[in-house]
């Protein structure tokens, strides 16, 4: 056995609402945009997913058996202010509030995201979403009763899940952006609400709570694809626009100059008021949050010269031949995680709380026998090890470690093919099924992780 992490660390699972809950049409919750959503080929429709609005306690029990201390989940805004920005529906509160407690009592610590890419449908309709300062409004009013309604049993908040999503292309797909011409400074505009109803929120909770909030980015690290000098160049502006941009604002309250100044060069005007500043100015992040997948090669030479920054990954990503990966071409590189809590932990010194962190397989069973997921153990073994390694060689402050996923759910797309769980979940895109949950043999082998503290990952 090698060292085990410090005592209080937090191991634990992050979901999102619409990828667990299911019952749309129940306890008055009002339609959001993925509610709406069909079915496709490789995708079921968001009317059940796993259930979980009705086996909630089936699953927090699984947890408790795994011996997890820690989970992440989100409130779907929808859920709980049908509209958008109308009453509050106090039955959806209380679905809510019974989770909390049910958590508690198995002595779980539970973590709250706001926003998971499930827009109201009504403020898509018409409001556009993100594009309007309404729905900022909307969103700030609606997170702010939350808080006040949970804080004081919630230590640990994040209000967007992987927020630098919103300046990239597929921002309009999260963003509840309904119709539009899609510009590169629709996008700018997009990412500066979301950040001004971030830093609003942030605020709110620092001076009224005990509570804790950071921050959260989807960092996947970003390699040049050869030595070619502006292959290097790509790399580290994707890594200023899509990372940095954001956590400078996170943790000194501005964004980056190289971001502004582009922004200036374009004639990109994003509605960035001196009031806006104001609220930035008072931001500060109790920790800084994250997701790590997978990382990037940026080959130059496949981006047309026109591009934004933020948009270089649509032309110009390739391949990784150093890396395995699975059949989604999401590779399995632990160095690149160890590399982001190093070097955002050197330049900002906040604990780092890295909050998703998986591997999508595709599956099959009838839901009566154990899956043999060694891949699943091999790919959470390695990052395990890589973030001990952060911690025990670099001297970087780690919260805790969860993982994406505890029990099958469908990715974001709705491809239920593509499993990230411990625990099999005995359906399909086209079949319900009965929906029982089996535990794989990652189950036993991540028992025995937090039972250790980290100590055993054999």
């Amino acid at each position: 056995m090698s060292q085990p992490l410090p005592k209080g660390f937090l191991w634990g699972n992050s979901t999102s609402s619409m990828q667990t809950e299911g019952g749309i049409h129940e306890g008055g919750k009002g339609q959001s945009v993925y509610d709406i959503r069909p079915a496709t080929e490789n995708s079921m429709d968001w009317s059940v997913t796993i259930d979980e609005y009705h086996r909630y306690e089936e699953d927090f029990d699984l947890m408790q058996q795994m011996g997890m201390n820690a989970y992440r989940f989100q409130i779907s805004w929808s859920r709980v202010v049908p509209d958008g920005d109308g009453e509050f529906n106090q039955e959806g509160i209380e679905f809510y509030r019974k989770q909390i407690k049910a958590l508690i009592a198995r002595g779980i610590t539970p973590m709250i995201c706001l926003y998971h890419f499930d827009m109201p449908l009504a403020l898509a309709q018409k409001y556009n979403g993100f594009m309007s300062r309404h729905v900022v409004d909307a969103f700030v009013r609606y997170s702010e009763r939350m808080v006040d309604e949970f804080a004081d049993l919630v230590p640990y908040w994040i209000t967007f899940n992987e927020q630098n999503l919103y300046f990239g292309s597929g921002v309009f797909h999260i963003a509840g952006y309904d119709h539009g011409e899609k510009t590169l400074n629709d996008i700018y505009t997009i990412n500066h609400h979301v950040m001004v109803a971030h830093a609003r929120v942030a605020n709110y909770i620092h001076a009224n709570t005990e509570a804790k909030i950071g921050g959260m980015l989807a960092y996947e690290e970003c390699y040049p694809a050869t030595s070619n000098p502006r292959d290097v160049h790509y790399a580290r502006q994707i890594d200023e626009f899509l990372n940095n941009n954001l956590l400078e604002v996170f943790m000194h309250g501005h964004y980056s100059q190289e971001v502004l100044t582009y922004a200036k060069n374009h004639d990109l005007d994003f509605g960035f008021t001196d009031d806006d500043q104001k609220i930035f100015d008072e931001l500060k992040s109790d920790f800084f949050a994250f997701s790590y997948y997978r990382s990037h090669l940026i080959d130059s030479s496949k981006v047309p010269l026109t591009t934004a920054p933020n948009l270089y990954l649509d032309y110009g990503m390739v391949h990784n031949p150093y890396t395995q990966a699975n059949e989604w071409d999401w590779n399995v590189d632990p160095l690149g995680f160890r590399d982001i809590l190093d070097k955002v932990y050197s330049r900002y010194q906040v604990p780092m709380f890295p909050i998703e962190n998986g591997i999508g397989i595709r599956e099959v069973s009838d839901g009566s026998k154990m899956i043999q997921d060694d891949y699943r153990i091999d790919y959470h073994r390695v990052h395990i090890q890589a973030m001990k390694d952060a911690i025990f060689e670099d001297g970087v402050d780690v919260i805790g470690y969860l993982g994406w996923g505890l029990i099958d759910i469908p990715s974001s797309s709705g491809n239920m093919d593509k499993r990230y769980g411990m625990v099999y979940v005995n359906r399909t895109n086209t079949e319900l099924r009965d929906l029982k949950r089996t535990p794989k043999k990652s189950f036993g082998w991540f028992k025995q992780v937090i039972a250790s503290n980290g100590a055993q990952l054999d």
